[in-house]
């Protein structure tokens, strides 16, 4: 069986950017609130970030800007049930990929994320998705998740991608995948670096 190297993996898991795509100068919180107030669109954009205006209290710059708490897995065959990923804990995290998990072939699926913003605004907060069977890729996923401030009322936030299609058929059935994932940002800063998990496909 054929293994990728660790190089490669890494190539996989690179974000890509727009040609000549260039990040604006990077602000604080604070920066942004202070911003020109009698700007209705820009008003709405930091209302959709979570910064109210200046003169509030900021969040504490201590820890993590961001917590990734969990990946998940939603479809119509697991009916009311979610598959969870925990990422809260590294002893979770190390449990990834020693615990498969089912889904069933040739059905339609969302993965999702769930985290929490500290402090700081996250500019194009993005999943990245590498699958691979037999040490070859067959699918890649990009997710651009958003962009997002801190997380005003304490709760987490959840976001869902849209739908994709499991492989199906004996081939695809004779074996597991190994999914690797990454999240990241514009500031190409890694929150959730290579996460390993398998997923095997059932017929029932």
């Amino acid at each position: 069986m054929s293994s990728s190297k660790p190089g490669e993996d890494e190539a996989e898991l690179q974000p890509t950017f727009a040609a000549g795509y260039k990040l604006g100068e990077k602000k604080t919180v604070d920066q942004y609130a202070s911003l020109d107030a009698n700007d209705e669109s820009l008003a709405k954009w930091k209302a959709s970030l979570g910064i109210t205006g200046a003169g509030a209290a900021a969040p504490e710059r201590n820890g993590p800007k961001i917590t990734i708490l969990a990946l998940f897995l939603r479809s119509p065959s697991l009916g009311d049930r979610t598959i969870e990923l925990d990422l809260s804990t590294e002893a979770a995290i190390a449990s990834l990929a020693k615990n498969p998990v089912n889904i069933k072939e040739g059905v339609e699926y969302n993965v999702g994320m769930k985290f929490m913003v500290h402090y700081d605004i996250i500019s194009g907060l993005r999943y990245i998705h590498v699958v691979k069977r037999a040490g070859v890729k067959v699918d890649k996923l990009e997710q651009m998740v958003g962009s997002f401030g801190p997380s005003d009322d304490g709760a987490p936030r959840s976001i869902n991608f849209p739908a994709e299609e499991s492989p199906s058929g004996v081939l695809a059935r004779s074996g597991s995948y190994n999914v690797k994932s990454r999240i990241t940002d514009d500031d190409k800063e890694v929150y959730a670096g290579k996460r390993t998990y398998l997923v095997l496909l059932t017929t029932k």
